[in-house]
């Protein structure tokens, strides 16, 4: 039996893969093909949507970690797909670089947050993914494959693939030289920040923020890029920081609002007015990320940047008439140009709200799936969401591209599973009417 890290999706794989080189998992990519199963790969489980999902082969990818070469004067660093984003980190930093942006978990696999289009916070920056140079896949009849610019939609396409175009086994990135950050939390007012939220986005190397439902308060997370040497936090002083309050304190509240709802109220507002400021100055991976314990459901939506007071405005709304004890977090990233990047063609605001474990989750998230569409939003691949092909092919000006890449790469729909058939549409069918069709603008031909 295989688990996500919330708990929220699990299955039962009739056969189950653990490689530690291509050469098996093209082995167990043609073992797959001969049984005629369908096949997923998985990284750390850290999706909370049900991309890994699947009845028939799980192909696990944590024995793929090396990282194979490192160029620091180019920045070309060529690593294997299933290496988690907290040992690349320490293995880049041991080389002099660094990625330009993170996002503020560190614990999925490479593979798995470029797929699902996982981002930072940056307005001037944009997702995980746009640090890609080439990708290399074993394909469903067991070929390998090197993606780069040179091919075009292809690479853009498995940028962020969603595991649907083969299995990744390396990639190359563009990194830079390792760098510093001076981070201050501070609580603010929510209106008077909203008020200069361009401002404060704009001014920043990357900027967020948090607000609880029911209170007027938010956390700003500013953080800048400095050459003054690192002053990291004492063991004790991060424990307090990092496991006390934003762990312990936080699972506290929740527990106490899941047990008795009506006091949710009244524990967000003193949860948003408790927290002090803080500042911190280290290496940029180190600041980056945070461990999260708490376990929770999560839905991200990605709206065009003009939308996105109103869209935080109208989640709050929501929210407030459920039993959500949980922050909405509010970040910000430029636009890229991957096919199914959530913020493809357009600076993005991500909102991300989110339901403690054991509170009934899909009232609350599906209010915030039909408010987020009206704002041209789409669902974070990685997240939950209840949107079909249908539904999301409107949202996507390059979508009948990627069906192209595809109907190309995996002609036979091997790469598939419940996720993909709701999400993308069938494989073969789908693939074959776009590639005769060959037009951006044959959407309409998506199954739902």
């Amino acid at each position: 039996m295989w688990e996500n890290w919330s708990g929220g999706q699990g299955c039962a794989p009739i056969a189950v893969e653990r490689p530690a080189s291509r050469a098996e998992v093209v082995e167990a990519v043609g073992r797959a093909a001969a049984a005629g199963r369908r096949l997923r790969a998985a990284g750390a489980g850290h999706s909370f949507s049900d991309a890994a999902v699947t009845e028939g082969t799980l192909v696990l990818c944590d024995r793929l970690d090396r990282v194979l070469d490192a160029d620091p004067a180019s920045g070309r660093v060529r690593v294997e797909a299933g290496i988690r984003l907290s040992k690349l980190n320490a293995e880049l930093a041991l080389r002099g670089l660094a990625l330009e942006n993170l996002g503020d978990i560190d614990a999925q696999s490479l593979a798995g947050a470029l797929a699902t289009g996982t981002h930072g916070t940056g307005g001037r920056l944009a997702n995980l993914s746009a640090q890609v140079e080439e990708v290399e896949l074993v394909l469903a009849d067991g070929s390998e494959r090197t993606l780069t610019a040179a091919d075009g939609d292809l690479l853009r396409a498995a940028r962020v693939g969603l595991g649907a175009l083969g299995v990744v086994v390396a990639l190359t990135l563009r990194c830079v030289p390792a760098f510093r950050l001076r981070a201050v939390d501070e609580p603010v007012l929510l209106d008077r920040t909203l008020s200069e939220l361009d401002a404060r986005v704009d001014g920043a190397d990357h900027f967020e923020l948090w607000t609880f439902p029911h209170s007027g308060r938010a956390i700003t997370r500013t953080n800048e890029r400095t050459a003054a040497p690192a002053r990291p936090a004492s063991a004790a002083r991060r424990w307090v920081d990092e496991i006390l309050l934003e762990n312990h304190a936080l699972g506290a509240l929740n527990r106490l609002g899941r047990r008795a709802p009506r006091a949710i109220p009244l524990l967000n507002r003193a949860a948003g007015s408790l927290v002090s400021r803080r500042e911190r100055l280290d290496d940029s991976y180190r600041v980056f990320a945070t461990e999260r314990r708490v376990r929770f459901e999560e839905m991200e939506y990605a709206v065009p940047r003009e939308h996105a007071r109103a869209a935080l405005e109208t989640c709050r709304e929501i929210l407030a008439r459920h039993p959500v004890g949980f922050p909405i977090e509010l970040r910000f990233s430029a636009e890229d140009d991957a096919l199914l990047s959530p913020a493809y063609g357009r600076p993005t605001a991500y909102l991300a709200v989110h339901v403690y474990a054991g509170v009934p989750f899909a009232a609350p998230l599906r209010e915030v799936d039909a408010a987020m569409v009206r704002y041209d939003g789409r669902p974070h691949w990685g997240k939950r969401s209840f949107l079909t092909a249908a539904q999301l092919a409107p949202l996507y000006p390059r979508w009948a591209a990627f069906g192209r890449a595809r109907a190309q790469l995996d002609p036979e729909g091997r790469f598939a599973n419940p996720f993909t058939d709701r999400a993308l549409g069938g494989a073969s069918q789908e693939g074959a009417a776009l590639a005769a069709v060959g037009r951006d603008d044959a959407d309409q031909l998506i199954a739902p």
